[in-house]
């Protein structure tokens, strides 16, 4: 996630996307899930974008991947 916000080829409001996802995880107030349920519906949202490069919205899916496999 950090690799795409400061990936200056990526349009602003996808690498601040992927910042806010980061942060998601972050969040000490929720339970895991909660954390990984919440990163995830921010980089659904922004995984729908037409204006992604395609190598973003590889690396946007391989980390949802990951993330899905979380649980509380």
């Amino acid at each position: 996630m950090g690799e795409v916000s400061q990936d200056t080829t990526t349009p602003r409001n996808i690498r601040r996307a992927a910042k806010y996802a980061a942060d998601a995880l972050n969040v000490s107030e929720h339970t895991i899930g909660v954390r990984a349920s919440n990163a995830i519906s921010i980089l659904d949202e922004i995984s729908q974008d037409p204006n992604m490069p395609p190598y973003t919205r590889v690396k946007i899916w391989n980390v949802v991947s990951l993330i899905e496999a979380i649980k509380d």
